[in-house]
Order: structure tokens, then C-alpha cells, then sequence
């Protein structure tokens, strides 16, 4: 996640994320540093109105369902396909956990749109209003982008890629004579 504080990238507050990693993650003992611990979530609206769209729609009760609609709301503000800004491998991984913890919105995307789109439109749709001025999604202007292709290689994956080649770089340089 690039920039800022990771509590406030992942949607939740210090002490939430602190307790995510204690629950799923409790054999890396990773501690979060106390000014990590100390963040509290400025959500906007938008984020709200997404996680709650999810909260209202999951299937799985607990902490986790709510942890992941906070995360799922947060890193659909930012530029790029959800699942990229999730750090998922790909699109499919980002259906089968909508589809495991939001199994009733999820089953909703059946013309497999893009996540954010849809989930903006069943926020209009739930107010009432019409994203597109057009009878059908086949005649609209925007069909690329609501259900266009979304493949590709994660952001994760080509940045793990890159180290991985400065350090094969920087060791085939070290063992060059000067």
C-alpha cells in the first residue's frame, strides 16, 4: 500500500488491525509500533457507504466479515481494479472472497461487472437513482468499463518482481572486478 499510515490504507483503526493480526496471524508475533496503535480511521462517506452496503450483505458473522468490509470499502477509493488494491493476485481471488463473506451481494453480480462499478450501483439502485441513461448495459457507451477485461500481473507481484531482480543485480555486480 503506498503511502500513509497502514491502519488508515487498510481501513481500520490501530488497534483493529492489531487485533486482525493477533487473531489470523498469531505466530508472527508482529507488534505494531505505538503510533500505529494509537491511529483512528477519518472515514468519508463514500468508504461508509460501501462498508455498509457489505456489512448489510454478509455471510459471515464476527470480526472478520467486519474487518474485511472496512478493508474492501477503504481500498475501493483508490485508482486502480479492487483486487489489485487489495493486493490480490487477481480477480478471481477478489470474487471468491466477496462471494465466501458477501455471499448475497455478490450473487447479485450476475453479468460479472467490475466490483466497484457494481457496488456503486446497487448504492444508487438502493437510493433509487440510475447510473446509466440507457434501457440495457449492452447499448451504453461505458460497457468497457463496467465489464471489461481486468487481468494482469498484481501490483504485489511485479513489485516483489523488482526486488528480486535489484538484488540478483546487485550481486552480479558485486562480484565484478573493479
Amino acid at each position: 500500500m503506498d503511502g500513509g499510515a497502514l491502519p488508515e490504507k487498510a481501513g481500520l483503526s490501530g488497534d483493529e488491525l492489531a487485533a486482525l493480526l493477533a487473531q489470523h496471524f498469531s505466530s508472527l508475533e508482529i507488534g505494531l509500533p505505538d503510533e500505529l496503535l494509537r491511529y483512528k480511521c477519518d472515514e468519508n462517506e463514500e468508504i461508509a457507504m460501501v462498508r455498509d452496503l457489505l456489512l448489510k450483505h454478509r455471510s459471515t458473522e464476527g470480526n472478520l466479515g467486519r474487518w474485511l468490509a472496512a478493508m474492501v470499502a477503504r481500498r475501493a477509493i483508490e485508482p486502480d481494479h479492487l483486487w489489485e488494491d487489495l493486493g490480490l493476485r487477481n480477480r478471481g481471488e477478489l470474487s471468491r472472497l466477496l462471494s465466501r463473506h458477501y455471499a448475497p451481494l455478490a450473487a447479485r453480480n450476475v453479468n460479472n461487472m467490475r466490483w466497484k462499478r457494481f457496488f456503486y450501483r446497487m448504492l444508487c439502485e438502493d437510493e433509487g437513482l440510475a447510473m446509466c441513461t440507457t434501457p440495457v448495459c449492452t447499448q451504453c457507451n461505458d460497457f468497457n468499463l463496467c465489464f471489461g477485461e481486468e487481468s494482469g500481473e498484481s501490483r504485489m507481484a511485479e513489485r516483489r518482481r523488482d526486488l528480486l531482480l535489484l538484488a540478483a543485480r546487485q550481486e552480479v555486480a558485486a562480484d565484478w572486478p573493479i
